[in-house]
């Protein structure tokens, strides 16, 4: 009998944190993991949805109506993150702030689309921008409002979109006004060279030829980032503060 009655003790108790004689699964925290970063925490707007496995790291804000999904990771570093109002955020997608050359936010203004496993880093996107799947942005480039980077195409340092332009699969886009090169064209290596990326990103002046210099400068800077995450702490479920 005392066997019977911890049972229906643990079930209720069970019950209460989510479940319900009719629907036995517990209901997914609609929060994300949340994590205070550098002393600021997610904020996520009552209207939002956040998936239980998405991960906000420190000033992020997602706005009205905005929903980001599983495995979405949004780590502002230094800097912020802004999501404005119903927006998409999709499975896998990174978003990440940096402030190691300058504040770089990641700024997502309403009506947005960020495809699976898209990355927005550092740049401004403009309210009802189409970013498909694996498209990547980078450094301080803003993208016009009612843009289109398509499926896997690059949005290269500093580059603006105006409005309603259109990047195709696979292409990259650089510069200001912008210009689209092929993954083949053979003048890609030299355009990139002249963006300056290294700089723009990180802080870093190697030359574009000292690879091994360059790319140890990187990782230090990143080293030393991210290094801050030994302090982050992991909010718990309820926390409101």
């Amino acid at each position: 009998m005392a066997q019977v009655a911890a049972k229906a003790t643990s079930e209720i108790r069970q019950y209460a944190r989510g479940r319900s004689a009719e629907n036995p699964f517990m209901t997914a925290e609609a929060q994300g993991i949340r994590i205070r970063h550098r002393g600021h925490v997610p904020q996520i707007h009552p209207t939002a949805y956040v998936a239980a496995t998405a991960t906000l790291v420190g000033d992020v804000r997602v706005g009205p109506r905005s929903r980001v999904m599983y495995g979405a990771v949004l780590d502002a570093e230094g800097s912020r993150i802004e999501v404005g109002e119903a927006a998409v955020i999709c499975e896998n997608a990174v978003l990440r702030g940096s402030a190691v050359a300058g504040d770089q936010p990641v700024l997502v203004d309403d009506h947005v689309f960020v495809g699976p496993h898209a990355t927005l880093l550092g740049c401004e996107v403009g309210r009802c921008v189409y970013v498909a799947t694996a498209a990547t942005v980078l450094q301080c480039a803003r993208l016009g409002a009612g843009s289109v980077v398509a499926v896997g195409g690059l949005v290269h340092a500093r580059t603006v979109l105006p409005d309603e332009y259109f990047v195709p699969p696979h292409t990259v886009a650089l510069d200001a006004p912008v210009r689209l090169l092929a993954p083949g064209d053979p003048g890609l290596a030299e355009a990139i060279a002249r963006v300056g990326f290294a700089q723009v990103a990180f802080g870093v002046d190697a030359e574009w030829t000292d690879r091994i210099s360059r790319y140890e400068h990187i990782a230090e800077v990143r080293v030393d980032e991210f290094g801050t995450h030994t302090d982050d702490q992991v909010l718990h479920p309820g926390y409101s503060g």
